[in-house]
């Protein structure tokens, strides 16, 4: 698998990321299970992977330093995100949820982090959406800190817009990444400038959903028929399948596409997906089908 810098000023990644953020059933969120999958990726050549405090009903993150504990792999080859996560009160009889960016908090989940994972530092820590309420030069004094203190290399953002993303840039913050969705359903980043700003930035986004939680493999209603039928018919050209061309074509805008699935086929058709060099026409065939 290709290693690529993720922006300018590193890290060095796999050219696409696993996360554990679909590690949702308890039956799945054993050791073992993380431990089979990780060294599938391995196998593969990934070498990032993307966690948060918040998956895996909060379990992930302790389950993975076990893992990492048990594994001859060296600390300096993988590479390791991680997020600010979700904070959940109850209100009388609803719940209210809310990402809090403040000094507090992000020193919190950076240190609950390290603690779970066994590690000295994050490779990429991201701020895990755009809290309205936050004092932005509060923001980038901490997390200037925590770099200078070893604890986080890099810092990306994630669900960021171009204006939330710029602010913070602004106030000469490094960010490396931003964390978006991207498919074949869902292409607001190409519109919107997202896309544009962080390779403006000399860095790489990383693509979420790249299958759009598998719509593009089994979805019934007609814009998926159609796009299913384009992809079908190229497959034959490429030597693929319909998976691998779907990734191929986040590849192709230069993004890193994160594989969230527990089924290791699909793990390595993603995986594969960036050996195939889709034509500029070919790549426009796909996009224009998702602009009917």
């Amino acid at each position: 698998m290709k290693k690529v810098f993720l922006s300018d000023s590193g890290p060095v990644t796999s050219d696409s990321i696993y996360s554990f953020w679909r590690w949702n059933e308890s039956k799945d969120l054993t050791v073992e299970n993380l431990e089979n999958v990780t060294n599938h990726c391995l196998d593969l050549g990934i070498n990032s992977f993307d966690l948060s405090n918040s998956y895996g009903l909060g379990q992930v993150e302790e389950l993975f330093g076990k893992v990492l504990e048990n594994k001859s792999v060296k600390r300096e080859d993988i590479v390791l995100f991680s997020k600010s996560g979700y904070k959940s009160q109850e209100e009388g009889t609803g719940r209210v949820v809310y990402n809090q960016l403040n000094e507090k908090c992000l020193t919190k989940s950076v240190d609950d982090t390290l603690k779970k994972l066994k590690t000295d530092y994050i490779d990429v820590f991201l701020l895990n959406e755009f809290d309205p309420l936050m004092n932005p030069e509060e923001v980038v004094s901490i997390l200037t800190t925590l770099v200078y203190k070893g604890k986080i290399k890099h810092i990306g953002v994630s669900g960021f817009n171009v204006f939330q993303h710029r602010l913070l840039s602004n106030l000469s913050l490094d960010i490396v990444t931003n964390h978006f969705e991207l498919n074949l359903f869902n292409t607001g980043a190409i519109h919107d400038g997202r896309l544009d700003f962080i390779k403006e930035q000399y860095a790489k986004p990383m693509a979420w959903a790249p299958l759009a939680g598998g719509r593009i493999l089994t979805g019934t209603d007609s814009e998926a028929l159609v796009i299913r039928s384009v992809l079908d018919d190229l497959a034959v050209k490429y030597n693929s399948n319909i998976e691998q061309l779907a990734v191929a074509w986040i590849h192709k805008l230069g993004a890193l596409p994160i594989i969230g699935s527990l089924n290791k086929d699909r793990i390595k058709n993603a995986a594969t997906a960036s050996d195939i060099n889709l034509s500029h026409e070919d790549w426009h065939k796909i996009y224009n089908v998702t602009k009917k």
